[in-house]
Order: C-alpha cells, then sequence, then structure tokens
C-alpha cells in the first residue's frame, strides 16, 4: 500500500521519519476535539497519539494541492505565530517569495482587506521617501520618530507588504493558534491547508493535516515536505516555460527562412 502511493504521488512520506519528528503527539485527552477523532489511533499516558497513516494520507493530498498551487502562480500565505516558528515561517516564505505572517494576525487583514492596503501603501511611500533622502529635511528627533514608525509597519506588514489582493491560499500552522486567521479565510472564501493538533477542528481547513502543531521538528518536518514539493514545481515550470520559448523560437526562425525562400 505504501509503495503503491509513493509510486503515484512521488512524495516520500516515512511513516518512521514522522514518528521521529514527534508527528504523532497530540495534547491531553481532556483537550481533544471530537472531530479529530477520526486522525486519531490511541491513548498514551494521557496523551491522544495521532494516526500517522492518516497524516501521511492528508498530508500528501495537501502536497498535491500545493503542487498545482505553485505550477498555476496561484499566492499562498503561510501563517505561524507562535515563538518557536517565527523563525522557520520566514525562512521559508523568503526562499520561495511567499507571502507571511509570523507575528499576530492583524484583526481585519482579510476581511478589510482595503483599509489594510491602504496602511502598507502609506508604509511603503515612508519608506521610499527614506531611501530618497527626502525625510532629512526633519529634525534628528522626528526622524528618529519616524524610524520607530517604520520599524512597528515592518513587523505588522513587512510579510504582506507585496500582496496586493487577497492570497488564494493560507497554509495556518497552528489553526487554534490562528483562529481568527482562519475565521477571516472562511469569510472571505480563501482555501485553508492546516496542521491540525488533536485539540483543533479538522473541518475548518480544505486540506488538514493532522499532526503536532507544537513541537517545533514536527512543524519543520512538514515544512520541510512542501519546500521540496514548491522547489519540484518551480524548476518544472521554469523548464516549462523554456520550452514553450525554444518553440516559439524554432517557430519564428522557421517562418523567417520560410518567407527568405
Amino acid at each position: 500500500m505504501a509503495g503503491k502511493t509513493k509510486k503515484e504521488t512521488g512524495f516520500k512520506i516515512e511513516i518512521e521519519e514522522m514518528a521521529k519528528a514527534g508527528v504523532h503527539f497530540g495534547h491531553k485527552k481532556s483537550k481533544f476535539h471530537p472531530k479529530m477523532e477520526p486522525y486519531l489511533h490511541s491513548v498514551r499516558n494521557t496523551i491522544h497519539i495521532i494516526d500517522l497513516e492518516k497524516t501521511k494520507e492528508k498530508l500528501e493530498e495537501a502536497l498535491e494541492f500545493i503542487k498545482k498551487l505553485v505550477q498555476d502562480d496561484k499566492v499562498l500565505l503561510i501563517i505561524g505565530t507562535k515563538i518557536q516558528v517565527k523563525d522557520l515561517v520566514k525562512d521559508f516564505a523568503i526562499k520561495f517569495n511567499f507571502p507571511y505572517v509570523n507575528e499576530r494576525w492583524l484583526g481585519g487583514s482579510f476581511t478589510n482587506f482595503k483599509v489594510i492596503k491602504n496602511r502598507i501603501d502609506h508604509f511603503k511611500e515612508i519608506e521610499e521617501k527614506k531611501q530618497k533622502g527626502e525625510l532629512k529635511k526633519y529634525t534628528k528627533k522626528e526622524r528618529s520618530k519616524i524610524d520607530q514608525q517604520l520599524e512597528k509597519f515592518e513587523k505588522k506588514f513587512g510579510g504582506i507588504r507585496d500582496l496586493d489582493n487577497l492570497p488564494d491560499v493560507i497554509f495556518v500552522l497552528d489553526m487554534k493558534k490562528d483562529a481568527l486567521a482562519v475565521k477571516e479565510a472562511i469569510e472571505r472564501g480563501v482555501k485553508i491547508i492546516g496542521i491540525s493538533d488533536s485539540n483543533t477542528n479538522p473541518t475548518l481547513a480544505d486540506f488538514p493535516i493532522p499532526a503536532n502543531d507544537d513541537a517545533l521538528s514536527s512543524v519543520k518536518y512538514i515544512l520541510d515536505k512542501v519546500s521540496e514539493v514548491v522547489k519540484k514545481a518551480k524548476t518544472l515550470k521554469k523548464k516549462k516555460k523554456q520550452t514553450v520559448s525554444d518553440e516559439k523560437k524554432e517557430t519564428t526562425n522557421k517562418q523567417k527562412e520560410t518567407d527568405e525562400k
């Protein structure tokens, strides 16, 4: 069964590797969300154990969706605001030029996107003036205040500064911690990929990934798999564009030869 799935998807997901990364550890039984029941295997020392076979299945579905997403030039926004994953989120997003949120989710980021966009434009305008040296006319104290304002803007909006429209999809690393982002995405019809721990409602996501969302090793394992897929999809897309370009050049050259005759 595992061999067949691997052949069909091409995703190298091993149960042993997931177990080593602690993907299977859920929360205490008392924090259990009833809708997570289909994805749970057992209880060990009052802790729910997530069924890694189910995790593998749902992770493959999410990866397949992400692969198509990249190939179709859709926009994916990654969200992870827990202290332990902030750097991981930023590094991943910058690597693939994805928008991201790794600080507190700002209420209204989706439901009141126009206002947020105006604030981002204002931030970029001040930043541009600074780069052009147009702030030199202000006093040292005034420039210091502007710099502090820019730092705050960068912290709030840095990861979404180039987001001109709502993203097509969000990838949430903890759907309970960033419940407001999930709520706003649902309201605005933005699809959701989300890591769903044993205390989370997996039905909130279009593509839930049942897994430990607290351990850095677990989140990193999932992000590493996503990275592999994104990298491969981008490479294939680049090759396809190059092939199309080469074919156009060849057609043009043949047409020129025909015209010259």
